[in-house]
């Protein structure tokens, strides 16, 4: 009986045991988290994921960046020409392109409103003694010139480098010769992050690049380029062969004139690099204007952007295309400052003792002017062009200007100033009197 009883105690014991574990492992789990317990609950995996996620890409960019400083060297670049542009997720990466329709081989710029008379008036306006137009090829050969005297300009001098590398961007300069469409190969990436990059593309000879090579080539260098490295660029690769193009063909090959649209990726380095250049060297034509102007026209461009260009533009000696190119930056109706304007006033006043009968154009810029920005331009500007449009006159388009001076009003002034100055109203200030004794009969409720 001892004996049972004494197990039977074990039991108990045990079970009061067991019973103490179980409640101080449940006050465990009841107990309120800790503070850094409950910001871990706060993240959740998915945003855990995204934020390692993006390590991995700041973390990619860095190597990239040091892959990219290691091809500053020409010794380090040993690529075969051939090899082409892998897919990726980078901005600059050039996709797989399929090339342009056969429908739009060739793209034909309309000037507006121009005959065989305006163009004669046109060409009184241009430079007669005007030099050919320089090329990067020009360019380095000057350059190589002034260190070495003895270079002829029959003979083709390469920069001093490496001879792997010289094979490889001739080769490369082959493919691009006969370039359709596909990927690109690798070493055109590679030239805008190169030192001397400009004698690395003279390889290549841009020159006898295809159309659709010269479109592709643009979009990297607009991308990757700096805007002072776009705008060499695009001076002396781009407009030569432009205005290459458009004087054998009197029209523009579809991809190239993709290729201005591009360009105009970087405003800054379109209009020092192409629309400036262009006009400064007065020997800009009809058909080159139009072209170049329909980009200006179809592609949208910062306000700031376009005001700086309409005071270089403003500030430039004449020529009949200048007046054209004012006449689209006025027409996109952006907010000019008064500052921008005022150069635009000044501009047309330059010509209130020219003896030169003035183009269509130059009329019509002077009419977009005052139609688009009338209310902006102060009284003082107003006279001046009152008097500029009695000595340089057009039948048809003077009228118009005439019209829209008049029925504005002036800066700083508003509309109801306005309208107190074109239809005043004479209002008699008169005491109302009244008779008390015939007041107006007033309508009664009936009971």
């Amino acid at each position: 009986m001892a004996k049972k009883r004494k197990q039977q105690q074990i039991l108990q014991h045990q079970q009061t045991l067991g019973a103490d574990d179980t409640e101080s492992v449940s006050k465990k789990r009841s107990r309120p988290p800790k503070q850094h317990q409950q910001q871990e609950k706060l993240i959740s995996s998915n945003l855990t994921s995204k934020i390692l996620k993006e390590a991995r890409n700041q973390q990619k960019e860095i190597l990239e960046e040091e892959e990219n400083r290691t091809t500053n060297q020409f010794s380090e670049v040993t690529e075969d020409p051939t090899a082409a542009s892998g897919s990726s997720d980078e901005e600059g990466d050039i996709d797989e392109f399929k090339g342009f329709p056969d429908t739009f081989s060739q793209y034909d710029g309309r000037f507006p409103e121009i005959d065989e008379e305006d163009e004669r008036v046109l060409e009184a306006f241009m430079a007669k003694d005007a030099g050919p137009q320089l090329t990067l090829a020009d360019i380095i050969i000057q350059r190589i010139k002034e260190k070495d005297a003895a270079v002829t300009s029959e003979f083709r001098p390469l920069p001093q480098m490496d001879n792997a590398i010289i094979d490889l961007y001739k080769g490369v300069g082959k493919l691009l010769s006969r370039y359709t469409n596909g990927k690109v190969p690798k070493a055109v990436k590679h030239i805008p992050s190169l030192k001397h990059w400009e004698d690395i593309l003279y390889l290549t000879e841009p020159e006898k690049w295809s159309p659709n090579a010269m479109y592709q080539a643009t979009r990297i260098f607009a991308s990757n380029l700096t805007s002072k490295k776009a705008q060499q660029f695009y001076n002396l690769v781009l407009l030569p062969r432009v205005r290459d193009d458009i004087r054998k063909n009197k029209a523009l090959h579809f991809a190239v004139y993709q290729s201005l649209k591009k360009s105009l990726y970087k405003p800054a380095a379109f209009f020092k690099g192409i629309l400036f250049p262009l006009c400064q060297s007065r020997t800009c034509t009809v058909k080159e204007a139009a072209i170049i102007g329909s980009v200006i026209e179809n592609v949208s461009i910062p306000p700031l952007h376009s005001s700086v260009a309409l005071m270089k533009l403003a500030e430039m000696d004449y020529c009949g295309p200048t007046s054209y190119f004012i006449k689209l930056l006025l027409d996109k109706k952006y907010a000019l400052p008064y500052r921008a304007l005022d150069a635009v006033v000044a501009h047309f006043m330059r010509f209130l003792e020219d003896t030169r009968i003035m183009p269509v154009i130059w009329h019509l810029s002077l009419l977009i002017l005052v139609q688009r920005y009338k209310n902006e331009l102060t009284r003082e500007e107003k006279d001046n062009l009152h008097h500029l449009i009695q000595y340089q006159k057009h039948y048809k388009v003077t009228p118009e200007i005439r019209r829209e001076l008049k029925n504005s009003r002036n800066r700083g002034e508003k509309e109801d100033d306005l309208m107190s100055i074109s239809s005043p109203i004479s209002v008699i200030n008169k005491t109302i009197e009244e008779d008390r004794w015939h007041f107006p009969e007033v309508p009664m409720e009936e009971d």
